[in-house]
Parts: C-alpha cells; structure tokens; sequence
C-alpha cells in the first residue's frame, strides 16, 4: 500500500477473536458476570484496526520509528460497525453509532520514555507465531504488508503487554485501559522476542485497582518498542 502523507478515515466491522478468550471479558459469560450485556472486543484488537489508519498515512517509517497514546473508553463488541475518525493531524476516535469509545494520539516521532523503577515482572523469552502476523487480516485489515514480509503486527507489542499482565499481576476479568507506545523497529516472523516488565504505580480508581507498567521489547539485543501499559486489575465487585 502507498502512504499517502494524510491521515485518512476508514470504517470496518469489528471481530472478536477467539485467542483472547483467556480473559473471561472476551466471553459472554464472563462479560455478563461483569455487568456487560456480551463479549468485549479486545482492546488490543481495536487498536490493531487503528494502526491502519497511520500505516496508510505513513508507511513503514511508522512503523521503525513512529508512536501512538492510545486511551480505551467505552466497550467495541463483536459485530460493532466501527469508524475511525480523523479529528486533527495526529488524532482518531473509534465511533460506533457516532459514539466516542476510544481516542488515539498518533506520532510519527514516537515519544521518549525513561526507564523506571519499580517491582520487576518476570523476564520473558519467546519467538511470536505466524498469528501475530495475520493479525489485522483476521480481524478485517485489507492492509496485507505484514504477512507478505512476514512482519509481526505493530499491535503485538501491546498483546504481549497484556499478556504479562494476565500471567503475572491479574486474576480473574479484567480491562486493558490504555497504552503509550514508541516503536524502535520491525521484528520478521522467526525472530525471538525478550519482554522485560516493570511496574512502576498501583492504585486504585471507581473501576477498581489498576496498575502501569514499563514494558520494554526487544530482539537480539535491538530495541522494537518501549510501552507504558495500563488496566484494571481487578473489577470493582
């Protein structure tokens, strides 16, 4: 696909994909046995959807050296006609019905994050399968550079941000709020990944108690993204 330079809006249905039922949100009963009326699209899954918008606009130099704040507001679910609303030149909304559920700043300069220090997570070592390639194919995205190069999907990084919180700080449901992101490089199917995670700030909100974590990716010792990631823990009862 040519990058075009411009933001540009783009509209798709919204899939609930059945990887990311290990949190009982992603199900309906679990979803019900939180007060929601069915599953809950991953937030993962529609920020995946928002990266097509700043791929379209700017190609791979995004995606080596751009950056996105993205902030969850209200649920997508599955079947949700979703639209992608460029408000300026560096920020989108996801609409449904014309309703705001979630807002993006994007960056073609990702932001610098500092190290911080914190309570270290365990270390994780691990070589991404060709599902975090097809990615965005699976959920609806036409844009066909990851599976063509064989590239791990931008969205991963934050996935796997979501994963070391579901393994090591959560039990039960939970709510992946939001996640500021700066990407450093590209990682080819194949290559192995090393997670290093530290929480740096607990406490608690209406929602329940929430954490934020550092998160820092990398491959053979490069830099692919650094992630300041935030949720709810565990919901308020």
């Amino acid at each position: 696909m040519t990058a075009t330079g411009e933001l540009q809006d783009w509209s798709v249905t919204a899939i609930n994909l059945a990887q990311h039922a290990s949190n009982p949100i992603h199900t309906d009963a679990g979803a019900q046995a939180a007060g929601f009326p069915r599953a809950l699209v991953a937030g993962v899954s529609s920020y995946a959807l928002m990266t097509h918008v700043p791929t379209a606009a700017w190609g791979d130099a995004w995606l080596n050296g751009g950056g996105a704040h993205v902030r969850f507001g209200a649920p997508v679910f599955d079947g949700d006609a979703i639209d992608f609303v460029v408000v300026d030149d560096a920020t989108i909304e996801l609409r449904v019905g014309g309703e705001r559920r979630a807002g993006c700043e994007l960056m073609r300069e990702g932001p610098t994050m500092a190290t911080r220090d914190g309570e270290r997570l365990e270390t994780r070592t691990f070589t991404p399968r060709v599902e975090w390639s097809d990615y965005g194919d699976r959920l609806g995205d036409s844009d066909g550079r990851y599976g063509e190069r064989r590239l791990i999907h931008p969205a991963a990084w934050v996935a796997f941000a979501n994963d070391v919180f579901h393994t090591q700080l959560v039990n039960g449901s939970w709510i992946h709020t939001r996640s500021l992101v700066a990407y450093h490089g590209t990682v080819t199917l194949g290559d192995a990944i090393t997670i290093e995670t530290t929480v740096i700030d607990r406490f608690t909100s209406r929602a329940g108690k929430r954490a934020i974590a550092d998160v820092r990716i990398t491959s053979g010792g490069r830099p692919v993204a650094s992630i300041e990631h935030e949720a709810v823990i565990e919901l308020e009862a």
